[in-house]
Parts: structure tokens; sequence; C-alpha cells
């Protein structure tokens, strides 16, 4: 299976021919054009993505470039001529975000949360990522489709299934499922687990806890934590954050499963580990030294926030409403699932683990 054979599904139908096969560079020029209307939109749609974000306190430009792509998807119709530059933007740019993202995470920060917050951390994502799979096997699910939804409720919703969509070869409608029950389900929780927090009786920098240690999202986990307070949105995203981590190692080890277990006969495998989670680790650790100027981390914020919006509204131009329900009850029943079993991780790690002061 080639990189085409992922974006030739529905339920966006792209032509084999529009897709970043590799082969000789004599067409290169005439493919960058071919690419270049659906680049356009997608960059349009991140930055008007970026204002609307600005004018919404508490929504992130990551979610609306998201809801964006979805509409458009939804009510009115997608040119095809576009649709090469798209499959370029969901993949590439979303990748070069995320090897940016690194920037945002020292690991003195990190290891700064203690062993017991540490602890939990890592219990979220291993236990919500093994019982996804499993229960998804107990429901007969495709392979493909339960490591797409087990990495994005675990570790960091859309960034983390479109990561993963590399490593599994997933058909384009399994990652927009997986996409669209995250968004779904990530939303739902900006409201419920404040409340649950403050109903266990549980304090600000707790609570913030929780909401790092459950929710999908990263933006979700700011609105979220924002709206219980200062303290609980500074723990709520370094706990977040320290989730987002576990990203690469989680990423390797598909990679690795896929290739020896599910290889096809005669294909070119993706390498172990793929380049892009080699840079997320190298900027992590390059930030770690702390030789960036913080100007340039402020800049390298900005364009990963881009980057990630742009590939947002390419991701969500495949998020098909109708097509989510056709999925079937057994999605929605494993991301509620997902969800239900993270948050109970979580509640029950925050309570034996509070973080201190």
């Amino acid at each position: 299976m080639s990189k085409n054979d992922t974006f030739t599904e529905p339920p966006l139908a792209i032509p084999a021919s529009a897709g970043l096969a590799s082969g000789p560079r004599t067409g290169t020029g005439p493919k960058f054009r071919g690419m270049l209307p659906g680049l356009l939109a997608c960059v349009v749609g991140g930055v008007i993505a970026m204002g609307l974000a600005k004018l919404m306190p508490g929504m992130s430009a990551l979610l609306i470039a998201i809801l964006l792509g979805a509409i458009w998807r939804n009510l009115l119709p997608v040119p095809e001529m576009i649709m090469p530059g798209v499959t370029f933007s969901s993949k590439k740019l979303l990748r070069t975000g995320i090897v940016l993202l690194g920037l945002q995470l020292a690991l003195s920060q990190i290891l700064a949360l203690g062993p017991g917050v540490l602890l939990v951390v890592v219990l979220c994502v291993g236990v919500t990522f093994g019982a996804t799979m499993l229960i998804g096997g107990w429901l007969g699910m495709d392979l493909s489709q339960r490591l797409l939804i087990a990495a994005g409720f675990s570790i960091c919703g859309a960034a983390a299934v479109a990561a993963t969509e590399g490593a599994t070869k997933a058909k384009q409608d399994q990652v927009a499922t997986a996409i669209g029950l995250v968004v779904l389900f990530g939303t739902l929780m900006i409201p419920i687990v404040p409340a649950l927090g403050a109903l266990l009786g549980m304090d600000e920098s707790a609570i913030g806890m929780l909401i790092g240690a459950s929710t999908h999202e990263v933006a979700q986990v700011v609105a979220a934590g924002g709206a219980v307070g200062s303290s609980a949105l500074a723990v709520a995203v370094t706990v977040k954050l320290a989730r987002v981590v576990t990203l690469a190692p989680m990423i390797a080890g598909v990679s690795m499963y896929m290739n020896k277990k599910h290889a096809v006969e005669g294909a070119k495998n993706p390498p172990i580990v793929p380049l892009f989670v080699v840079g997320f680790i190298a900027m992590m650790l390059l930030r770690t030294t702390g030789i960036i100027p913080e100007p340039m981390l402020e800049f390298a914020k900005l364009a990963q926030t881009f980057l990630l919006a742009a590939a947002m509204f390419g991701l969500g131009l495949g998020v098909h409403i109708r097509g989510l329900m056709r999925s079937g009850s057994r999605s929605l029943v494993l991301a509620a699932l997902s969800t239900l079993i993270i948050l109970g991780v979580a509640v029950a790690g925050t309570m034996l683990f509070p973080p201190a002061g």
C-alpha cells in the first residue's frame, strides 16, 4: 500500500494522480501547481481560524479550524481540484507543526511535576490506550480504527490521530471518524470535568491536574482550565504537555508493531521511528537546554499554531457527519468508553497523588 492509497477512500474521492507518490522529479512543477488551490484554501482557513480564536476567548484556533472545515464539507460542495493540496496540508503541514510543538516542552518542566503526577500521566495514557484497543477488539473493530481512537483519546486528540495515521496506513474515512469523535467527546469534557472536580471537593490545582490528565485536546484543556482559574490552567497545561511527550514513544511503538506484524508484501514500510517524531524529540531537547531566546520561542509557537490550524482545516474537510453516523454505533461506544476510562484513571490518580502546592 502506498501513501496515496490512504487518500483514495471515501468520504472524499481523490484521484490517484493527486497524491504525493514518490517518483521522477520531472513533474514537480505541475504537481505543485496542482496542489496550490488546496494549499491556499487550508492556509486561508487556518488564518481565519486564528483570527476567530482571538475574538472568541476559550476557543482554540485548532478546534475552530476543524469546525470550519467540517462545516464546509457538510454544507457546501468541495471542489475536486483542491483535494491534492488538502492532502498535502493535512499530512506535511501537520507533521511540521508537531515538530515545532516540541519547542513548548522542556523536560525540566515536566519532571518538576513530581513522580506521583508523572505516574498518573503514564497510567492515563497506558491504561486508556490498552483498554481502548482491547474493547475495540471485543467490538470487532478494524485494527487501524482502534489504533487511531486509542491514540487520540489517550494522548493529545486530533494531532495524535493524524500522527498515528502514517504508522497504521489507515483509510481517510477512518481518520476523519476518529477526529470527529475526539472533537465531540473532548468538547463535552470542557464543562463536565471541572464540574466533576468541584463535586469531588478538589481544590483548584487538583482540578487542573484532573483536566490535564483526562481531556483529549490541548485546546480543550486550555478552555476547561481557564474556566476554573489561573492556578488550574497552569497545572492543567503542564500535565497535558506531559501526556504529549508520550506521543513520540507511542508512535514509534505502533510503527514497530505494524512493520513487524502487518507489513504488506512488496510494499515499502515506513521507518521504525517516523522522521517527524525524531524532529519532535530534537526540538524538545533543544528547548530543555534553555539556549533559545524567548522571542524565537514565541514566533515558533505562532508558526506551530498556524501550521496545525491549516492542517486541521484540511482534516476537517474529511469530517462527514453522515459518514460518521454510518461508521456505526461501535465507534461511538468505543469513544464513550475510552473517555470514561481515562476520566476514571485521572480521578483516582488525582485523589491519590494530588499536585503539590
